[in-house]
């Protein structure tokens, strides 16, 4: 990424996220106190991914890849979206959320990938576009997966609906992007 999050800003973010999918059930949940100083990421115009864990299992994620809007209120929209709208999941029940952990994942601007083979494993995150279908994986999803490069290129096709090796048809677009990631301990 080209900015930083301080610790501050991060504790912030995270604190924000969980307020805000807390407000589902109390409307007089407090947001925390935003740092009086900083990097300047929670105004930054970037991508974000809010992942719940619940118990160590994945509980929900939503993200957004293009930064339309400062990455403070992606990161709050993105929490309620994993909690209530992720279409893998029932939408969280207020007794779960304190057993949930919450990681947050900043993006960098996508960038065309025009060599697979110079994917890293841990470092870039994929986006493939082919036939009116997309896929994304963030970098840390291989390294948790134990993914090598030809695993993981496979498994972002299979993510977007696609055989294996999609990533190589002409009409395919491959992105990688980079991420900032960092999470409630627990």
């Amino acid at each position: 990424m080209s900015f930083s999050i301080n610790e501050e800003e991060r504790a912030y973010l995270l604190a924000a996220a969980r307020a805000s999918i807390a407000g589902e059930w109390d409307a007089r949940t407090p947001l925390p106190v935003r740092p009086a100083s900083g990097t300047g990421a929670l105004d930054e115009r970037c991508g974000a991914f809010v992942t719940l864990h619940e118990d160590g299992d994945l509980r929900g994620c939503i993200g957004n890849m293009i930064g339309r809007r400062p990455l403070e209120d992606t990161v709050r929209a993105m929490a309620r979206a994993a909690a209530f709208e992720d279409p893998r999941f029932p939408p969280l029940a207020e007794a779960e959320l304190p057993r949930c952990r919450i990681e947050i994942s900043a993006l960098s601007p996508l960038a065309p990938c025009g060599d697979p083979e110079s994917v890293v494993v841990g470092v870039h995150g994929l986006y493939l576009i082919r036939s009116g279908r997309s896929g994304v994986l963030l970098p840390q999803v291989p390294v948790e997966q134990g993914w090598d490069r030809a695993a993981y290129l496979a498994y972002i096709c299979v993510k977007a609906g696609l055989p294996p090796k999609s990533y190589e048809a002409p009409d395919a677009e491959l992105f990688t992007f980079t991420a900032v990631v960092f999470s409630e301990r627990g």
